[in-house]
């Protein structure tokens, strides 16, 4: 039986029956931070009586009115719907070679969209970026925020986890002793398959000698040569495609 609350699930095309989908930090207050509640007054314009969806990254959502008066982020929306859960997808993962620029922001926005759970990012042989610990935690909080807007955007209940840099060998280790199935993306390996739990996307200049030995299996992503943002979201695509529940 279909419910009110289904029309406005995140996730669904009806989704798009909000004007806009925030996280807070709890769903029992119901109230917007001031850069949330500036973005959807002034940008989104939304408007009293239209409705809006909340969710506290972490699988938990519920619907809500925009109230007559708004003006103060602290003013609570109005017309509480019931607290939805929405189960977890499977724990999907992409680690993926550091990259320059502003290209990890893409690469997590990107993900975080597909609705891939967990991104972690490796410092590879070749890598020519390299983050020491207190650009790294600086990093991560940055990473974190876009991760944030994406699953706003995308009207996603869960916001991924992101971790690392670490070494190829290290993710490795610590995904096959949670039983996990690995695979490193690289030419002429065998298709992407639904039993694969996680995808290593290594750097520009390739995988070491040495990196390669430790691979299990390999898949191929394309028959051309990707850049590595290009690799992680076409692995986060398949992986997601092949992986729906």
């Amino acid at each position: 039986m279909t419910t009110e609350a289904d029309h406005f699930l995140p996730g669904s095309p009806a989704a798009v029956s909000s004007v806009a989908h925030a996280i807070v930090e709890s769903l029992d207050d119901a109230v917007l931070g001031a850069d949330d509640h500036r973005h959807i007054t002034r940008v989104l314009r939304a408007r009293p009586g239209e409705v809006v969806t909340l969710t506290d990254g972490r699988g938990k959502w519920r619907r809500a009115v925009v109230p007559d008066t708004w003006t103060d982020p602290t003013i609570q929306l109005t017309d509480l719907g019931p607290v939805q859960t929405v189960a977890h997808r499977p724990e999907l993962c992409i680690g993926v070679a550091l990259v320059k620029a502003d290209k990890p922001e893409t690469v997590v926005q990107k993900l975080t969209e597909i609705g891939i759970a967990r991104i972690v990012l490796l410092s590879a042989a070749h890598s020519v970026v390299r983050w020491d610990s207190d650009k790294g935690s600086k990093n991560l909080v940055r990473l974190a925020a876009i991760a944030r807007e994406a699953v706003m955007q995308s009207r996603g209940v869960w916001l991924p986890v992101i971790s690392g840099p670490v070494s190829p060998s290290a993710f490795i280790e610590a995904e096959l002793a949670r039983g996990r199935i690995v695979a490193a993306a690289q030419l002429g390996g065998e298709p992407v398959s639904a039993e694969l739990d996680t995808i290593m996307i290594g750097p520009e200049g390739g995988w070491s000698a040495e990196e390669r030995v430790m691979f299990g299996r390999t898949v191929m992503l394309s028959h051309n040569v990707l850049r590595a943002e290009t690799a992680a979201i076409t692995a986060g695509v398949l992986l997601a495609v092949l992986r729906p529940s």
